[in-house]
């Protein structure tokens, strides 16, 4: 199924055709939400609290699906409803629960180990006892594997139209000034930045691509340079080199370089895709070929029976 397949058609609901797996997160999103509200000493033990993480570890998965508060919880669960309702018929539920799996832990890990920074750099006990929560990571993800898939379709959003490759950036860029401005979104920007980063770490370089038969996403549609406008990219591909070797042990020209001696996966579903034309092509001609056959015979019957 191509992704143009998967997008919800004029005369289909947004809000019909869920699978199970959406419903069932949306329905632990939501019971996580009346647990912190009824028990509110429910987050001590699983929201994200660093000071508490290393006796409390679980939270490091916990925290992803705890909402704090009323919009958020309506925010987490539109918004896994409506992007798993397109993700999922393109990855498959295994996939797509693997994919949420991953990136709620990476992002969660990622803000714990940025809080213990933060502290020992400031000294300042906040960083540490805050409860961090939220399914904001993964949603991000998903605009992250939607800019993947159709990354030149053009989405309405609100008086904008925007292509679908930018709308991860979009959000960055949106979190990163609210929280300039309103000091109670900071602790979701730590959150949205990780989980656009995990995801495509995750997307670029791990995940299988069946069709391909490889692993990641080495378009350079698809690079970390592609998050940015043109005029920031000569400081974005270092930023990207130092990042991933940290992260994957390796640099990214070394693996620039293997992707040059090795086929890609763009030139492996190519060859596939002109492989199966040419079969259907044959095929074609092979029915067209008996088709002019049996027509020559009836007439030749046609022409022997009126001579008799």
């Amino acid at each position: 199924m191509s992704a143009s397949e998967s997008l919800p058609t004029e005369k289909e609901s947004f809000f019909t055709g869920f699978s199970k797996l959406c419903k069932g997160l949306a329905v632990i999103l939501f019971l996580g939400h009346i647990a912190v509200q009824l028990f509110p000493s429910a987050s001590t033990y699983l929201t994200l609290i660093p000071a508490r993480t290393v006796p409390f570890g679980w939270n490091l998965i916990t925290a992803g699906y705890i909402e704090q508060t009323i919009p958020g919880v309506i925010v987490s669960i539109v918004g896994l409803l409506l992007f798993g309702k397109l993700l999922e018929p393109l990855w498959g539920a295994k996939e797509l629960l693997k994919f949420i799996f991953i990136v709620n832990i990476s992002t969660s890990f990622c803000v714990f180990v940025t809080a213990v920074v933060l502290y020992y750099i400031t000294q300042q006990e906040i960083y540490l006892y805050t409860p961090l929560s939220g399914f904001y990571g993964v949603l991000s993800g998903f605009l992250v594997g939607i800019k993947q898939i159709i990354p030149d379709q053009e989405l309405n959003i609100f008086v904008l139209t925007i292509k679908a490759k930018w709308i991860p950036s979009l959000v960055a860029f949106i979190s990163v000034s609210v929280s300039l401005f309103l000091k109670e979104s900071m602790s979701y920007l730590p959150i949205t930045l990780f989980g656009i980063y995990t995801s495509w770490i995750y997307l670029r370089y791990f995940q299988k691509r069946l069709e391909a038969g490889l692993k990641g996403d080495p378009s350079d549609e698809f690079s970390f340079s592609s998050f940015f406008p043109e005029l920031l990219r000569p400081i974005s591909d270092p930023i990207a080199s130092i990042l991933y070797k940290l992260v994957c042990g390796r640099s990214e020209a070394k693996e620039q370089a293997l992707d040059g001696l090795l086929p890609s996966s763009e030139s492996i579903m190519a060859n596939r895709r002109r492989e199966r034309g040419q079969r259907a092509l044959e095929q074609r001609l092979a029915e067209k070929l008996a088709a002019v056959k049996s027509s020559e015979c009836t007439l030749l019957q046609e022409d022997a029976a009126g001579k008799v």
